[in-house]
């Protein structure tokens, strides 16, 4: 099977570039403004006049000036499109393979700075209280104004033990923080907090809990061992976090909501300006039986791609109720491809569609059910997470006084399994 990644956390087809590739599929129309050789020309014209009469000479090889011509024109389309020299397309390689060292931070361009989509859990970022949504500012000292996306990423990650200070701001409070963290290797579980809710907050009813931190090769095998372990012990309903779950593996999106539809249900499709790029992806044919039992998904900003793919479809398909914030929005398929010296163009060739074809990119995935938290209480919440070894008792105060979002998510399952009840069939009384 060809597996399709997320970056970071969009779609990437690596593939070879021949001669003649872009020549496959039927060009636009031209006009006079777009002939392709004249405007050429114009460009060769400029190039020859930089490295003739440009002061600095030391800036102007043709290697230098052709590198910094194809990133321009790549940026210049959206921000996920870009153009990658060999030692980029390497580090993205790695990222793919969820190996590398770094501060634990997935980032995109946003009003045309480097901006954080989640700050990943038991990372550096995440331990320092780093948020959803926080600009980045400055990189050691250097403003991040005129920095492209992938120039970011590589100032953000380096070897392991050394310090990068970020100055953000914090759009919500308007507040300016400076962070001096230290990069570590970035190794990310899946699949965490699975357990049954305590009893004071759900009161009669068994309310499963389960946390996705990303969507990672064996990320539904395990979601399928947590969900067979609470339903053992009784499970009625089942919360679902998402929350800055920033994506991963596309087919581990897709099998996780095999858990919880029919075999051979569409989830997403893509759709772009070729028709290469019209998919629809499915669950398989064959699907473990569960009972159909109440659910919700918990979601904000920081829930993006793959993360939004799986809410669209649990919410479209009217398996799940949606409680909290609008996810990012980063629902745009990238495509690889290699170039000869090694070096590569991802381009933005499709966007996502949910099965309702509502278009994610830019839009992001609404809840039914918004909930909004403070900076404050998100703070709060994602501390206790990257705290470890927290007794029951302190997560259920820290759940009662600052997660606003699972107690509604919490009211809304007791809501229907009360509302189930009442309306079950009563059985007539045996006449003797």
């Amino acid at each position: 099977m060809r597996r399709l990644v997320i970056i970071p956390l969009l779609v990437c087809l690596v593939i070879g570039v021949s001669p003649n590739v872009f020549a496959q599929e039927a060009p636009p129309g031209k006009t006079q403004e777009d002939n392709g050789y004249a405007q050429i020309s114009i460009f060769a014209k400029a190039l020859e006049l930089v490295r003739q009469d440009y002061v600095d000479g030391n800036k102007t090889s043709y290697h230098d000036l052709m590198t910094a011509a194809m990133k321009g024109m790549l940026s210049s389309l959206d921000p996920h499109s870009q153009f990658m020299d060999p030692n980029d397309f390497r580090d993205m390689q790695d990222d793919t393979r969820s190996r590398f060292n770094g501060l634990g931070i997935e980032v995109s361009m946003k009003n045309g700075l480097p901006t954080v989509i989640t700050a990943m859990e038991d990372t550096p970022a995440a331990k320092a209280g780093i948020l959803s949504g926080d600009q980045i500012l400055r990189i050691n000292g250097i403003s991040t104004e005129k920095m492209d996306l992938q120039n970011a990423i590589t100032v953000l990650r380096g070897p392991a033990g050394a310090k990068v200070t970020l100055t953000l701001l914090r759009p919500l409070t308007k507040e300016i923080k400076e962070y001096t963290l230290q990069r570590a290797e970035i190794k990310i579980q899946s699949v965490k907090g699975a357990r049954l809710l305590d009893a004071e907050l759900t009161g009669p009813f068994k309310i499963g809990y389960i946390r996705l931190i990303q969507f990672n090769e064996p990320t539904a095998e395990e979601l399928s061992k947590a969900l067979d372990d609470l339903q053992k012990q009784g499970m009625q309903a089942l919360i679902l976090d998402l929350r800055n779950n920033p994506g991963g593996l596309l087919n581990s999106a897709v099998d996780v909501c095999a858990q919880f539809l029919p075999p051979n249900t569409k989830i997403v499709s893509t759709q772009g300006r070729v028709a290469s790029q019209q998919h629809d992806y499915s669950t398989s044919g064959v699907k473990k039986e569960r009972p159909t039992f109440p659910m919700v998904l918990l979601v904000n900003e920081g829930s993006a791609s793959g993360a939004e793919i799986v809410a669209g479809a649990l919410k479209d398909l009217h398996r799940a109720v949606l409680v909290g914030e609008t996810t990012f929005g980063k629902g745009s398929v990238q495509n690889v491809m290699q170039l000869p010296d090694g070096s590569a163009v991802r381009l933005t060739t499709a966007k996502y569609y949910t099965p309702s074809k509502q278009v994610i990119q830019g839009n992001g995935v609404t809840p039914n059910i918004k909930v909004t938290m403070t900076a404050e209480q998100e703070r709060s919440l994602f501390a206790l997470r990257n705290a470890g070894n927290i007794k029951p008792e302190d997560e259920k105060t820290i759940i009662k006084t600052k997660d606003p979002q699972m107690l509604r998510a919490i009211d809304a399952l007791k809501g229907v399994m009360i509302y189930a009840q009442q309306s079950a069939p009563k059985a007539e009384a045996v006449k003797k």
